[in-house]
């Protein structure tokens, strides 16, 4: 019993008791949250070949062309180059979902990572061109981005799926054959056209940058005997980065890729 006029103290649950319903309430939570995390990654086709037409766009004929060119492709170079068509992206932006394939199928050879997709996902007019970390230097987000633009979407515009798709792989395999001095001069160059100057906005907001730091810098350099002007560096870089190595995957066919890795580098376009 309490005092007289006390208050009552704080209710204390008996230990045994306090562990039982965290256990009950942990159970609840991993009940309700198990089919949210089983969903958490997009449900990808099986890696049957070097072209995995699951929306049916591409001719018997055509698709065993491209196999053919694939295949020619990884015996002279080592490089994977695989042609995905997809009903629909389940939700997902493409970037996120040809990121997700490329780690799962583990498209490259481990030590190189010299993996690309050419994903095409007709119900969302979309296609991207995912790039390994390895294949980077030389297959770049701009490069992708012109591949896209001059060799693929007209034809998609036009409805001629089977001649974009072509166009593509043809582009990315010329490419992928050259040497790697002229390959990345190359690369280069299309990244220059396709991003062209930055915008007169954006070089207001470098020069205001750079005289405040300026001045930050030579206030601090008077602050003390220890104040050191450090010079500065500045880089541009375009794609998304990621971490982490990629699985081989084999869904039959006798192909399987090589455990290559992606990092979210390459470009997407729309219809």
């Amino acid at each position: 019993m309490h005092p007289a006029g006390g208050r009552a103290g704080p209710v204390i649950l008996n230990r045994p008791r306090a562990a039982g319903l965290w256990a009950v309430l942990l159970a609840a939570a991993w009940l309700f949250a198990g089919p949210t995390l089983a969903q958490s990654r997009p449900q990808f086709p099986n890696l049957t070949g070097r072209v995995v037409d699951q929306a049916q766009l591409l001719s018997p004929a055509v698709e065993a062309e491209l196999t053919t060119k694939l295949e020619a492709l990884e015996t002279e170079s080592s490089d994977q180059l695989v042609v995905v068509t997809v009903p629909d992206l389940q939700g997902y932006e493409i970037e996120d979902y040809g990121y997700q394939l490329g780690r799962a199928w583990g498209i490259g050879q481990k030590e190189n990572d010299n993996g690309a997709l050419l994903i095409v996902a007709p119900n969302e007019r979309k296609v991207r061109i995912e790039v390994g970390y390895g294949l980077e230097p030389i297959l770049t987000d701009g490069l992708s981005a012109l591949i896209i633009q001059n060799d693929i979407l007209p034809a998609f515009r036009d409805g001629d799926y089977e001649k974009g798709i072509v166009a593509g792989v043809d582009a990315i395999d010329d490419q992928l054959r050259l040497d790697p001095a002229e390959a990345q001069a190359r690369a280069l160059k299309a990244t220059e056209e396709s991003e062209g100057p930055p915008p007169p906005g954006a070089l207001i907001l470098i020069i205001i940058f750079i005289f405040v730091a300026i001045l930050f810098i030579s206030v601090m350099s008077q602050g003390g005997r220890r104040g050191r002007r450090r010079g500065s560096s500045w880089i541009w870089t375009s794609g998304a980065g990621g971490g982490g190595g990629g699985s081989s995957w084999s869904g039959g066919g006798g192909f399987s890729g090589g455990g290559g890795s992606f990092g979210g580098g390459g470009a997407s376009g729309g219809w």
